[in-house]
């Protein structure tokens, strides 16, 4: 008998980015070209909208929202009193879009990039040719102070990075590598001690979640399902989410509700196409940690 779900709500394009922020969980819809919340009880609304996709979310100390902007390669601040700039440019980092991002708890923030266009890829030769040969993407880190420089290189799709509670470990997921791997946080940012965490056998991760029990859920682009899995790879929980699941986040007034966004489809024409987006809840029985 698998976990109870349930739509929270639908008439999203595609969602990413989830974050749990003031008792609602924010997130990018791409498509919709706009960073939108919904509460614990389903009431969606547009927080603001952009002039290009959004994707990673995630907050400042001083309360303003650092967001992606995906096909410009930039990260851009809402200030609290809602004024949007340019944080960071990453055009000299990033090899094609911007995507997910985490932002430390002195406001730093390592983001990821497709590192080639993936859609046209896939078109010309199968999701099965472009899993085994790709070209690699570079992390970036973004100071405070806005200033960018590369944190880690050779990355398969990186996507998905969390914080540990302590501050002290990066996990990300490697979506087309089929791994989640970790690395050691030190001074200023830098990473270093990069591991495999996990490995994800068959399945790909997308965005992923950290527990206080240490376990990370995965969202699996590639089938109908959200993931729970052990430092060294045991799968420890699969939950049914009818559709490919894009991004997942722990929340919710106690933590425990996991809140799955999924779609038909991420293929940029299909998923502008039309509002097949979701977000699921289940409550689960371990709560969230660590920075998301």
């Amino acid at each position: 008998m698998g976990r109870e779900t349930r739509v929270l709500t639908g008439g999203i394009y595609f969602g990413e980015g989830p974050r749990w922020h003031d008792g609602r969980l924010w997130f990018s819809d791409f498509y919709a070209h706009a960073v939108k919340s919904v509460s614990e009880a389903g009431d969606l609304r547009t927080e603001f909208e952009v002039d290009d996709r959004p994707s990673g979310l995630g907050w400042m100390p001083d309360g303003s929202l650092l967001f992606v902007s995906m096909t410009k390669r930039r990260v851009m601040r809402r200030t609290p009193d809602g004024a949007i700039g340019i944080h960071a440019d990453l055009g000299h980092i990033a090899t094609f879009h911007c995507n997910d991002m985490v932002v430390d708890s002195a406001g730093g923030a390592y983001v990821g990039n497709f590192g080639f266009d993936l859609d046209a890829e896939i078109a010309a030769r199968g999701v099965p040719a472009v899993l085994a040969d790709h070209p690699t993407a570079k992390l970036a880190y973004i100071a405070p102070d806005g200033s960018a420089r590369i944190a880690a290189d050779d990355l398969h799709f990186p996507n998905g990075p969390v914080i540990t509670p302590d501050g002290n470990t990066l996990i990300l997921g490697e979506t087309l590598g089929g791994v989640l791997t970790a690395f050691d946080i030190g001074a200023g940012g830098d990473l270093s001690n990069r591991r495999v965490w996990a490995s994800c056998g068959t399945r790909v991760p997308d965005g992923i979640c950290l527990d206080a029990d240490g376990a990370i859920w995965i969202a699996n682009p590639i089938a109908p399902e959200c993931v729970r899995i052990g430092e060294g790879g045991e799968v420890l929980e699969v939950i049914d989410t009818g559709q490919p699941c894009f991004a997942c986040m722990l929340g919710g007034e106690d933590g425990r509700t996991l809140f799955m966004l999924v779609a038909d489809s991420s293929d940029h024409e299909a998923a502008a196409a039309s509002q097949t987006g979701k977000i699921l809840v289940a409550t689960v029985d371990s709560p969230r940690a660590g920075r998301p």
